[in-house]
This record gives structure tokens, C-alpha cells and sequence, in this order.
């Protein structure tokens, strides 16, 4: 098929037909791909093509000519500018079916893989309010402080009053701070000139304990008016169990630095997964959905199919949360993570639940993973849960050379995850079946579980 190139300005009628991985709804017109922040798949919009390149364009949506039957009126009300959720628009059951299709999609166009089972997306019964990880950028519109998201596709400031997808105690939090910006006159960050003092405020939240952490960004030490806010983050949110100032003084839009003040109770908070109790950090990963987290490392402890013999490898293993739930099936585990701070926060994990068969290393996966093997550490189980670039080629490789019985693959991203199968499938394994479940709703993001096993012959025999 010929493609038409599309010009700047022209509008255009177009028919949704999927989405894309930021959530932005995909059609073509005269075979070139258009891309249409807003489009539910099945709508037919009117739009105007703001942007051209070489093999596809953006349109932006000017009316909905006939809406899709999968299309709802968002429950929030800044949803359709606010960067926070991409897919408020979409009913629930449907978003649970486009992100299905998106892993098949990968699994078998990226990886090239056929003959593997793919469960339906395990989705929320009440998807609202489940955040238990809050990051809220700080500026100024004129002389008034804002602090919510940022606008989709730029770093303008959504000003927030209430997040259906955070905590609420997140609603109270924005509330107290906007006071205490104005009535301390303390600067906000920019990110053009790199100056201003408070840049985010953070807030991790145990939802089985009620313990709260409010973490607040600075461009520098100096906290005007602190003891003030302190007094007032302790009368008005219940739970607060810890305050810590992160100094992050680099220009641009990095989140976090490494230097960390508790200004007030503990440097951590305690959440539970299953019976399992956990330490939390200002900088340590825990992942952000505490119900689905449960059904996420639920299946992978079945994936594994531990007997009590087996000695299990857990790759990139965060504060050790995968590492304690495999280690009481497992005769030995060994996490390994290049977080320094995840791995005090995982060994402290492990002494505060009584669980001794596991070891921690600190270091980068694609050194440590190997060096243990050379030292004749060899795993018969390996779990890897990686970042979204996926694997380095170092620990596949060094997977592959060990040769363990199965693989259990957690993925944050489908594409990458489609490319290691692939790598593994090369050399002696068989994808057996992949299980999303949906972490996130209302993102276009999904979670991902996945059974490899060994084939008759692995790399060894090869």
C-alpha cells in the first residue's frame, strides 16, 4: 500500500483502532500511521495533523464524531490533560483486554514466539485509589504554588487537589503544603534556570500498617520554616511515621538524590506483603500497587515450583520482597541488586521475618551474576525482574550457561521482556506461558509473570 504523506494543518476524519504505549489512540489515514492523544480504540474523530514525520503523524482531537462503545467519561476531572493517568477514558474491562493484546502482540511480532499460552490480564475489583507511592512535582503558576502532575507530553504543572489512582491521604498532603509554601515564601524549583528550593514532595504509604513517609525534595539543605511544617504534617496526617528532607541539587528532572535527612520519627516505614513484613526507605523500590503485588509474586512462587531443594537465583531483587516469598519454598536464594541502600533495606527484610537461607549481594547484575558463577554458585531456579530496559546480555548469557531447570521472568515492559524470551528461546528454553496482571489501571502499563523451562536440550548439550 501506497502512503500519502499527511501535511501540517490538514484535519482529517480517522478511526481509532488500537493504542499505543503511551496510551495515545492509533489510526491510519492513506496508510500512514496517526497517532491522537485521547483516541479510544473504535472512536471516529475528527482531528487536525499537528506534526508530520517520515512514517507517521499526530493528530490532535478536535470532536468525536461517534464515540466508541468503550469509551466513558472520566471519574477525574483535569484526566484529559493531567499526565498521571493516559487511559481514564477507556472502560475498565476493555483497558483489561487492550493490554492482553498488547503482550500477545509483543510476545509473538518482537519475540517471534509461537505456542505460548496467554492468560487473560488479572485486573482490579475496585481499580481507584491504589497507589501507595506518591511523587508530586512543585512550581508556580504566577505568585500561587502548584503541585500535582505533569500536563501530557511537557513538564508544565497540573495543579491537583485530589488523584483518584493516589492515597487520599495524598489530597490532605497537597492541601498542607501549598499553605506552607505561602506562608513561608518558600521558592520552587525551575527547571530552566535550576533554581529554587523545593522541587517534589514524595509519599510512600504501608496500606496494611497505615504508616506514612512524606519525603520532601530540596534544592539545597536550607528549610525555611521546618519545624512549623513538621508540627502541622503531625496534627493533620494520621500515620505519619517518618519525614525526610532528599537533597537533589543536579539541574533537570531527575526525582531524587542520594543524600537523605529524617527531619522527624523513623528513616523508614513498614508495610506487609502476605505474612511477609518489609522496611521501606526513602530510596529503596517497592512496588506501587500492594493488592496486585501480592497476585503478581503469588504466581511467580508457583512458576518457580519450588520442592525445598532448590537453590533460586532472584535478579535485580529490589529490598529483597521476591526474594523472602521464594525463600520459604527454596533451599537457598541469592538477591542481587546494584541499590546499595535496597540491599541493606532486603538483608534487614530478611532479619525482622526470621529468614535465614538467603544471601544479598550488592552490584550490577551483569558483574555479580557471573562472578558468582565462576565461584561454582549455580542456581536450579532463576527469577530476574528487570527495569524496563529489560536484561543485560551478560545475565542471559550467564542464565543460559548455567542452565537452570526454569526461568521466571517479572517484566514492567512487554517489548523488552518479548526481546529476552527470544534470547532464551535461542539457547535451549521454551516460553510456556505469560500472566499479566495489571498493576497499573488507567496507565497503559502492564505487569508481566512468565514460565520458561528448559527443553530436553539446553545450552550444555548444544
Amino acid at each position: 500500500m501506497s502512503i500519502k504523506l499527511l501535511k501540517k494543518n490538514e484535519k482529517h476524519l480517522i478511526t481509532i483502532e488500537d493504542i499505543g504505549h503511551n496510551g495515545e489512540g492509533i489510526g491510519r489515514i492513506e496508510g500512514m500511521t496517526v497517532f491522537v492523544e485521547g483516541g479510544v480504540p473504535g472512536d471516529l474523530l475528527k482531528i487536525k495533523i499537528i506534526e508530520v514525520k517520515k512514517n507517521y503523524a499526530k493528530g490532535e482531537l478536535i470532536k468525536v464524531v461517534k464515540p466508541s462503545e468503550h469509551r466513558i467519561q472520566p471519574v477525574c476531572p483535569i484526566a484529559e490533560i493531567c499526565g498521571g493517568c493516559q487511559i481514564q477514558q477507556i472502560d475498565y474491562s476493555a483497558q483489561l483486554e487492550l493490554k492482553t493484546n498488547r503482550v500477545r502482540a509483543n510476545i509473538e511480532r518482537i519475540g517471534k514466539l509461537e505456542n505460548v499460552i496467554i492468560h487473560n490480564t488479572i485486573g482490579m475489583e475496585t481499580p481507584a485509589r491504589y497507589r501507595n507511592k506518591a511523587q508530586f512535582p512543585i512550581g508556580r503558576s504566577g505568585q500561587q504554588a502548584v503541585i500535582g502532575f505533569y500536563k501530557k507530553g511537557s513538564h508544565e504543572i497540573i495543579d491537583t487537589e485530589s488523584c483518584y489512582i493516589q492515597h487520599e491521604i495524598n489530597d490532605q498532603l497537597i492541601s498542607l503544603m501549598k499553605a506552607y509554601i505561602e506562608k513561608h515564601q518558600v521558592s520552587t524549583y525551575d527547571e530552566k534556570t535550576g533554581q529554587g528550593l523545593l522541587r517534589h514532595v514524595l509519599t510512600k504509604v504501608g496500606f496494611s500498617t497505615g504508616e506514612i513517609m512524606v519525603i520532601l525534595v530540596t534544592n539545597g539543605k536550607e528549610l525555611p520554616g521546618k519545624d512549623a511544617l513538621i508540627e502541622d504534617l503531625t496534627a493533620n496526617i494520621p500515620g505519619l511515621k517518618s519525614v525526610v528532607q532528599n537533597i537533589n541539587t543536579k539541574k533537570g528532572n531527575t526525582i531524587l538524590g542520594q543524600e537523605c535527612i529524617t527531619l522527624y520519627g523513623s528513616d523508614q516505614i513498614v508495610d506487609t506483603l502476605g505474612k511477609l513484613k518489609f522496611n521501606i526507605s526513602p530510596l529503596s523500590f517497592f512496588q506501587v500497587n500492594p493488592m496486585q503485588t501480592e497476585i503478581l509474586y503469588g504466581k511467580a512462587l508457583e512458576y518457580a515450583g519450588l520442592t525445598g531443594a532448590e537453590r533460586v537465583f532472584d535478579v535485580y531483587c529490589g529490598i529483597g520482597t521476591i526474594s523472602l516469598f521464594l525463600a520459604k519454598k527454596a533451599k537457598h536464594v541469592y538477591g542481587i541488586e546494584v541499590v546499595e541502600a535496597a540491599i541493606e533495606d532486603a538483608k534487614e527484610n530478611a532479619r525482622i521475618n526470621g529468614i535465614e537461607n538467603v544471601t544479598f549481594y550488592a552490584g550490577e547484575a551483569e558483574e555479580v551474576v557471573p562472578k558468582l558463577y565462576k565461584e561454582g554458585i549455580e542456581a536450579d531456579v532463576v527469577v530476574v525482574d528487570p527495569p524496563r530496559k529489560g536484561c543485560d546480555e551478560k545475565v542471559l548469557d550467564t542464565i543460559v550457561r548455567m542452565n537452570p531447570e526454569r526461568v521466571v521472568y517479572v517484566s514492567c515492559n512487554p517489548a523488552t521482556l518479548a526481546r529476552d524470551l527470544r534470547y532464551l528461546e535461542d539457547w535451549g528454553y521454551h516460553t510456556v506461558e505469560v500472566q499479566p496482571v495489571d498493576m497499573f489501571p488507567h496507565t497503559p502499563h502492564t505487569e508481566c509473570v512468565c514460565l520458561i523451562v528448559r527443553n530436553d536440550k539446553g545450552f550444555k548439550d548444544l
